[in-house]
């Protein structure tokens, strides 16, 4: 049985796993979004905002450890999740519409595998945005704050035996 020191210190490390791997893939999707110029068009500067909003939030809770601090990330990762949904959806749009300048006599079929084998814009590219919003999501949520709240949802939700 691990004393309750121990499991502090794992939700520390592995809130520090969580937190370094979510800095690591901003710096990483920031730099691609730059150098493939992804801010031609309005919504291509959706992600870049996000990324630049998630920053400044990082260094707001390492700086201040506050709940405001906390609850900017909570936000910014949820609209990291929206942004990655939304941006499948633009991806594939963008690219349905240049396949069927192309050939437009295809039908549905066709059309759905040519845009999922398409390389420009990558269909699945957004989902980077989702990943990196889960990962914050899962910081913000083992914060010593939201574990009780959390505990007592799932527990309310799923039986007792759950929200350990």
């Amino acid at each position: 049985m691990e004393s309750r020191g121990t499991t502090i210190d794992a939700f520390a490390l592995l809130r520090g796993w969580i937190l370094a791997v979510l800095v690591l893939a901003l710096a990483g999707t920031a730099t691609e979004l730059v150098l493939l110029e992804h801010y031609e068009q309005g919504l291509q500067l959706v992600p870049l905002v996000l990324i630049a909003a998630a920053c400044i939030a990082i260094v707001w809770r390492a700086t201040r450890m506050d709940v405001a601090s906390l609850r900017a990330m909570e936000v910014i990762m949820i609209l990291f999740v929206v942004a990655g949904f939304a941006g499948v959806v633009a991806h594939f749009h963008g690219s349905a519409e240049f396949q069927l300048e192309l050939d437009p006599a295809m039908d549905i079929r066709q059309l759905v595998e040519k845009v999922m084998r398409a390389k420009a814009p990558p269909l699945l590219a957004p989902g980077m945005m989702l990943q990196m919003g889960l990962l914050g999501l899962g910081y913000v949520y083992t914060d010593a704050s939201n574990r009780a709240r959390l505990a007592r949802w799932l527990g309310s939700r799923f039986g007792k035996g759950v929200a350990r």
